[in-house]
């Protein structure tokens, strides 16, 4: 009796653990291999699915990056999030991080990563399992996302903490909330005017190199040229813009920006919730670091509940 009941546990279990497909992807674009995981839950029927665009830096296909100690899985959990509410997504490592072709930083452009998102979403458009196309762009990812959307026949897109600025606004207002010295501020400036104008600047102060290093300045150049807000405002798909109010990276202030730059927008802001989506209490510096490595600290309820609220509608 009791080998039947545990027979029976067994089979119960089995039945409740979901089915699905992980499958690791890839795709091809100017000779260099991009790679990703494509998560599709059983189905009968097509089915929603959701590319997810990673941030700026060497962030990887599960919101990771190996500048800081430990993960915190933020896009993998994302991704789970989806899975258990019936809709697929595929995450990706952009071009030189992760598993995907590494590349020289010198021949790096922002153009390119629209360029691969754009190829994601022809890729999945052409999977019949697929009913409609969405995108989550976090952080930097949202800027790429938005163009992407624009190129292509997507149905929603998500900005999850992005920037409603462009990217030389961004990174003064780090700056100086840095405390960096008035003197280096200017040399800052002056740099970044320059790269604004499609020149790079050969003297770098050496405090200032590891933000403008020569073979970083042809993406800076590039990534400048761009304004989340002109962009966003070119959509004519539902969007729904996401901020977090214990953000130390972006500011609320940016998803109001975003927000007013297309009408049709839906903006949420979601209290305590961090830069990489999870519920922390306070911007203290301590909390936040930890949080970063911690892969354990769920995702924002309110994040989930609002995201799969705008794909259902």
């Amino acid at each position: 009796m009791k080998k039947l009941s545990l027979l029976l546990f067994i089979f119960l279990l089995m039945t409740t653990i979901p089915v699905y497909a992980q499958e690791e992807v890839s795709i091809v674009v100017d000779s260099c291999k991009i790679k990703g995981t494509l998560e599709v839950p059983k189905s009968n029927n097509p089915i929603e699915v959701a590319l997810i665009i990673a941030g700026s830096g060497p962030t990887d296909r599960d919101g990771n990056s190996k500048l800081l100690p430990g993960k915190n899985n933020s896009l993998k959990l994302l991704a789970d999030c989806l899975f258990k509410n019936g809709i697929a997504s595929l995450r990706y490592d952009k071009r030189g991080i992760g598993e995907s072709d590494k590349v020289k930083e010198e021949e790096m452009t922002f153009d390119q990563l629209v360029t691969d998102a754009v190829e994601w979403v022809h890729f999945l458009q052409k999977d019949k399992r697929f009913s409609k196309i969405f995108i989550i762009g976090h952080s930097e990812g949202s800027l790429i996302g938005m163009m992407a959307a624009e190129r292509t026949n997507t149905d929603k897109f998500v900005s999850l903490c992005g920037t409603g600025q462009p990217a030389y606004s961004i990174i003064e207002e780090q700056l100086i909330g840095n405390n960096l010295p008035q003197e280096l501020l200017k040399e800052c400036r002056v740099i970044m005017d320059s790269l604004k104008h499609g020149q790079t600047v050969k003297n770098v102060n050496l405090a200032l190199v590891a933000l403008f290093r020569q073979s970083v300045q042809p993406y800076l150049i590039s990534w400048f040229k761009y304004d989340p807000c002109v962009e966003i405002s070119k959509l004519k798909i539902p969007i729904l813009v996401v901020g977090g109010t214990t953000d130390i990276q972006v500011g609320i202030k940016d998803a109001e920006l975003l927000s007013r730059a297309n009408k049709e927008s839906i903006v949420v802001t979601i209290a305590n919730m961090n830069h990489i989506l999870k519920e922390v209490l306070s911007k203290d510096i301590n909390e936040q670091i930890q949080s970063y490595g911690n892969p354990e600290l769920k995702l924002s309820n309110e994040l989930e509940r609002n995201i799969l609220k705008f794909f259902k509608e």
